[in-house]
């Protein structure tokens, strides 16, 4: 059963008195709400919440997101409003529980065409406002995902589903590789059990036969390393992930002895120039494979992943992979986005001082890390400001309004309920006779704004579009549908 010392534990940031006093204060609110409540595995419902905060302490998130992160489900499923959160834990965290709450409300449908994928993962971005936001509905995809098991099968594939096309690409593009691959991993279990079990057999048996040789190399590798006066961090051994060996082996016929990096060593050490002086004692230590040395320090991949691989023949010739990488190049493959919160909250430096210091950029890098050095570039901006500067501001033009089910709509800026109805259907926008937006009766030329829920009510009887609405319509959907069935009216009067 996890308590509040093990998201003490867990934390990457500098455990102070006035954070660890917020977090406490944030546990035990949360777990007096949701007290009697259970899960469908029967433990306590709070235990979920607890587990959302100790994976975001976990990859570096900072008191706030952590604290958020216990609250995120006291909203929708206890007695408590957010006004009583924003009272108790103030604007910043009611903003964040907010946003989750709002963000819990998206399902992904019955679909697979990309555009619309693509659609949806742009909706989550633009609805979410800020990117913590994403990143604790990230953690808590991740502990509901390792918990799938205790669902009905059609939900655990319902779930994995959407875990697979929508969290997984968001993980991804947001650079958090820990939770992007163990996300793929668990939905791989639930959409593919068949290849997932024998997959998973397959490579622990081939990792336990070559476990001794890993070990081996680790200790030859270390007492190398250390002769040269090089600072070892942290070195280990890991096994590859199941979704991405599975991606690798179709591509080898299913041939695992083909795979070079299944068996993998992992050197981390202070510098840049420690790296490459690291692959010189390696290439001394053991033969390397011709063309497989790989340095994605000088050019990174395109998600800003930096590291140098290398395959050696081992010992005894066992053909593994050796990677070789700084602590912030291993924080930011493994945390992405998330690490720059352990740099900003442990280092006390200014943002503008760490994007000056960053080394290679490439044009390729993640839209985010870009747009990131890009407000750092600004005269005068400090860490206050930058928090605000979190804000997503990708989607200036459009917006994303959701149906009471869960559907998003994307809509141009200032849309109204007329066009988002004519967005679902022309006859839905025909018989439209009023709307509710977030439960509230709105006029029809309302300026629907980004995020919010938007109901259709609707004639029973055939009704004709309105002229007027054409004054206030948006979308050339509508215009063009109001216009037809306006048409269709005039020439039946004067036929």
């Amino acid at each position: 059963m996890l308590t509040l010392k093990d998201i003490f534990k867990s934390l990457k940031i500098e455990a102070t008195d006035e954070r660890k006093k917020l977090i406490s204060k944030a546990f035990e609110f949360a777990k007096k709400a949701h007290q009697g409540q259970k899960r469908r595995s029967g433990e306590d419902y709070f235990q979920h919440c607890i587990a959302t905060a100790k994976i975001l302490a976990e990859i570096g998130m900072g008191s706030k997101t952590i604290s958020a992160g216990l609250l995120h489900d006291v909203p929708e499923d206890t007695e408590i409003t957010l006004a009583e959160i924003k009272k108790e834990f103030g604007k910043d965290i009611h903003d964040l529980v907010k946003g989750i709450t709002k963000l819990g409300k998206i399902k992904l449908r019955e679909t697979k065409e990309e555009y619309l994928l693509e659609n949806l993962r742009n909706m989550f971005l633009a609805m979410a406002e800020d990117i913590r936001v994403v990143i604790i509905k990230l953690a808590d995809r991740l502990h509901n995902m390792r918990t799938l098991e205790f669902n009905p099968p059609e939900k655990q594939l319902r779930i994995a589903n959407e875990t697979m096309e929508i969290y997984v690409p968001l993980a991804d593009r947001l650079g958090i590789g820990e939770i992007k691959a163990e996300l793929e991993d668990l939905s791989f279990k639930f959409l593919d059990p068949k290849n997932y079990n024998e997959l998973k057999e397959m490579r622990d048996t081939y990792y336990k036969e070559g476990e001794a040789f890993v070990k081996q190399a680790i200790k030859e590798l270390e007492h190398s390393i250390k002769k040269k006066n090089i600072k070892i961090i942290k070195i280990y051994g890991r096994a590859k992930h199941l979704s991405s060996l599975f991606l690798k082996l179709k591509k080898h016929e299913m041939d695992i002895g083909r795979i070079y990096d299944l068996i993998a060593i992992r050197i981390i050490v202070p510098s840049v120039a420690d790296c490459y002086e690291t692959l010189g004692v390696v290439h001394r230590k053991y033969r390397s494979m011709v063309g497989r040395i790989k340095d994605y320090i000088s050019l990174p991949k395109p998600n800003g992943y930096q590291s140098i691989h290398t395959t050696i023949f081992g010992p005894k010739g066992k053909i593994m992979e050796v990677q070789i990488r700084t602590q912030k190049m291993h924080n930011e493959a493994e945390f992405g986005i998330a690490s720059h919160w352990i740099y900003n909250e442990n280092k006390k430096r200014s943002w503008k001082n760490y994007f000056r210091q960053q080394e290679t950029f490439t044009e390729n890098e993640l839209v985010w890390l870009k747009q990131l050095r890009e407000w750092q570039n600004e005269a005068g901006r400090d860490n206050k400001e930058f928090m605000e500067g979190l804000k997503i501001d990708f989607f200036k033009n459009r917006i994303f309004a959701v149906t009471p089910k869960g559907d998003a709509i994307d809509l141009p800026e200032e849309a109204t309920p007329v066009d988002f109805a004519y967005a679902i259907h022309s006859e839905v926008g025909d018989s439209i006779t009023g709307a509710k937006v977030d439960g509230k009766m709105v006029p029809l030329d309302y300026k629907i704004r980004n995020g919010q829920i938007v109901e259709i009510l609707k004639s029973k009887e055939t009704k004709l579009p309105n002229t007027k609405w054409l004054d206030f319509v948006k979308t050339s959907n509508a215009k063009s549908h109001i216009k037809k069935q306006i048409k269709r009216e005039e020439e039946k009067a004067n036929s």
